[in-house]
């Protein structure tokens, strides 16, 4: 039996929808931040802001926050598609307490997965290796870049405001769920 194509999917910003956020933070820090005012990733530097307030706003944010979260646009009518012909690996840098939130999530919004990896940091190169991952699904752009080009894995990185720089080649820029089928078939 020949072994399926893997996927590594990260899932927040890209099986969750990359929105997810914006309504706590404007809650919590500023009521006037839009989605598209979140031009990098680190939410510090975004909120003028030291790191440790937006640590602990996460800490005490987060399963409440992760628990909520929407699904992507897509998201599962795609994954259902791909679980046919690929193995669905997601790897994400929660935290490994957070396994059973995001396992029920999983499970509540019909979304299919082969295995779940909590990394509970943003390096996913080693899970990404180790799992023998043949494409990658990110959003953000300094792994994408890492597993790219450290592991020579193609990249689907899915289009938010916080990743806009020039793409290297192997890393292909995708606004949704309903672009990965075609682009799949051509690599």
């Amino acid at each position: 039996m020949t072994h399926k194509p893997r996927l590594g999917i990260d899932i927040d910003g890209t099986v969750t929808c990359p929105k997810t956020f914006v309504p706590y933070l404007q809650k919590d820090f500023n009521n006037e931040l839009k989605y598209e005012d979140i031009t990098e990733y680190n939410l510090a530097n975004v909120l003028s802001c030291e790191e440790e307030i937006i640590h602990n706003w996460f800490k005490d944010n987060e399963t409440h926050i992760y628990k909520n979260s929407p699904v992507a646009e897509g998201a599962k009518d795609i994954l259902n598609q791909l679980k046919h012909h690929y193995e669905l690996y997601y790897i994400s840098a929660r935290h490994h307490y957070l396994e059973d939130i995001t396992k029920e999530w999983f499970r509540i919004h019909d979304i299919p997965f082969d295995r779940i990896t909590l990394t509970g940091s943003h390096n996913k190169l080693e899970v990404t290796k180790k799992q023998n991952i043949d494409i990658f699904f990110e959003d953000k752009l300094d792994n994408a870049e890492d597993i790219n080009q450290i592991l020579n894995i193609p990249v689907f990185l899915f289009d938010t405001p916080y990743n806009q720089k020039r793409l290297n080649n192997g890393i292909f820029r995708i606004k949704n769920w309903h672009e990965v089928t075609p682009l799949l078939q051509k690599l």
